[in-house]
């Protein structure tokens, strides 16, 4: 490794992290907020950053694989902690606090630690949704478009931020594809931005809303999140954009340039759109007979289910309400998550599919012992080396959960809400159960336990291997 490099590359992000930050700024000057926060937050951020980049200048670039691990586990860490700032030099939330929110932020968890979200200045709230709308695309995917222009290569970066069984590119060049893909995010985010305008919603909430929608994170500048809204159309809006943020972003880019049969024969989409419907299903036939309006049910259903699964995590009816079978399936669905190559977290729906296809070949070689069952996937024989990966990711997935559940246990909480509020954190979802639950919030854990909680955050939005291979000693051998 070059580790000398490694902090070179990470004062660049810094750097770009304190730029970002002149959006809040302006928007606080604008609009009569005060600007100390993010001016204070810009030049702790620029002068590190700018301090780091000069003292690792180096004529030795370049980026390994081991350092793509390290640098993007850095950058992760590194904008939380400029992220916290101005929630922390506004004096709204403690240290831990503001870790908790900004890690929840660029993550795209959505669990938040503020009560009361709507006491926030409006241009807390603006820089509340833009951290989880720069992490739904992934920060590094943003740098990767960027940095080649300071003769940075960027593909060790985008196999560490990616490191699922399959990486899709839809352009040649690394740097075209993230252009591409963060072209699609934006003209979705400003076609999400106009509907809920259209829907009634003023600029400011419907921009927020549009930022934490595609991003599948889920903050709200409302305390009683989308469903607080009491429209109908502004939340049949957020289900298509959540489901759309949910899928493969490669297929959006398919799709926009006709390739519509490839879309159509896509294993996953299928599996997840089957997932979705199956889950609505269920939660319709336990939901029936609450005695509520059928119109307002089939949405009740329909939106938890899509917003579960896209580990979106907004709320637009108290599910706590709800019977324990409907409970059930939505805590189910958390395992599940999003497609790959989508912002959403969890598992993602590439690695069920294949871990099911691999439990068929195994079920099938007890019958058969001596025949030859190769897992396929789109017509291809799928290698032992990507079967045993999956197979690690979800017992690693499986052993954190079990292990942040038993933390949050010790700290005196039920049986509920420990488990659910350790796979909303692994899972990237936001709500859960109990304490947890659809209308409540993670303020009332010790700082022990929220620090816990953003650790899993950070490995769930790096899908785990990126930062445990960080805790290996031979990592650290040359």
């Amino acid at each position: 490794m070059n580790r000398r490099f490694d902090l070179h590359v990470l004062g660049w992000l810094l750097l770009l992290t304190s730029a970002l930050l002149l959006v809040p700024l302006a928007f606080a000057i604008a609009f009569h907020d005060a600007p100390g926060p993010f001016l204070g937050a810009l030049l702790l951020a620029a002068l590190a950053g700018g301090g780091l980049v000069f003292m690792t200048r180096t004529r030795e670039r370049g980026l390994r694989a081991r350092d793509g691990f390290l640098v993007v586990s850095g950058a992760w860490l590194i904008t939380s902690v400029v992220g916290a700032l101005p929630y922390l030099l506004a004096g709204v939330l403690g240290p831990v606090d503001a870790l908790f929110e900004s890690v929840s932020g660029f993550t795209t968890t959505g669990s938040t630690v503020i009560a009361d979200v709507t006491g926030l200045p409006r241009s807390l709230l603006l820089w509340r949704a833009m951290t989880q709308w720069l992490g739904g695309m992934g920060i590094i995917l943003f740098s990767i478009a960027i940095l080649p222009l300071l003769g940075i290569g960027g593909m060790q970066l985008f196999k560490a931020e990616v490191p699922g069984p399959v990486a899709d590119k839809v352009r040649p060049r690394l740097a075209a594809t993230a252009r591409t893909l963060w072209g699609l995010y934006v003209g979705f985010t400003v076609a999400q931005w106009v509907l809920l305008m259209l829907c009634g919603l003023d600029w400011f909430e419907a921009l927020c809303h549009a930022f934490t929608t595609l991003a599948t994170g889920g903050f709200s500048t409302r305390n009683g999140s989308v469903g607080e809204f009491g429209s109908p159309a502004v939340e049949w809006v957020v289900i298509v954009f959540m489901l759309v943020a949910g899928i493969n972003f490669v297929l959006h880019y398919k799709l926009l340039v006709g390739r519509w049969r490839d879309v159509l024969r896509d294993v996953e989409l299928r599996y997840f759109l089957a997932v979705v419907s199956t889950a609505v299903a269920l939660l319709l036939v336990v939901l029936w007979d609450s005695g509520g309006n059928v119109h307002e049910t089939v949405r009740a259903a329909v939106f938890q289910a899509v917003s579960i699964i896209t580990t979106t995590g907004y709320v637009s009816a108290d599910f706590e309400r709800w019977p324990h079978a409907a409970q059930f399936f939505l805590v189910a669905l958390m395992f599940f998550g999003g497609m790959s190559g989508s912002t959403g977290g969890g598992p993602k729906s590439l690695r069920i599919v294949l871990a099911l296809r691999s439990l068929r070949a195994t079920v099938h070689r007890f019958i058969h012992p001596h025949a030859v069952v190769p897992v396929k996937y789109h017509g291809q024989v799928v290698g032992d080396e990507v079967l045993s990966g999956v197979t690690a990711f979800l017992t690693a997935y499986a052993l954190l959960a079990g292990a942040a559940a038993a933390v949050v246990a010790a700290a005196g909480y039920d049986f509920t809400t420990a488990v659910s509020a350790a796979l909303t954190a692994i899972g990237n979802v936001g709500p859960g159960l109990g304490a947890v639950g659809a209308m409540d919030n993670f303020a009332h854990f010790p700082a022990l336990v929220k620090l816990v909680l953003s650790a899993c955050m950070l490995l769930g939005r790096l899908e785990i291997f990126t930062i445990l291979v960080l805790c290996s000693r031979q990592f650290w051998k040359h």
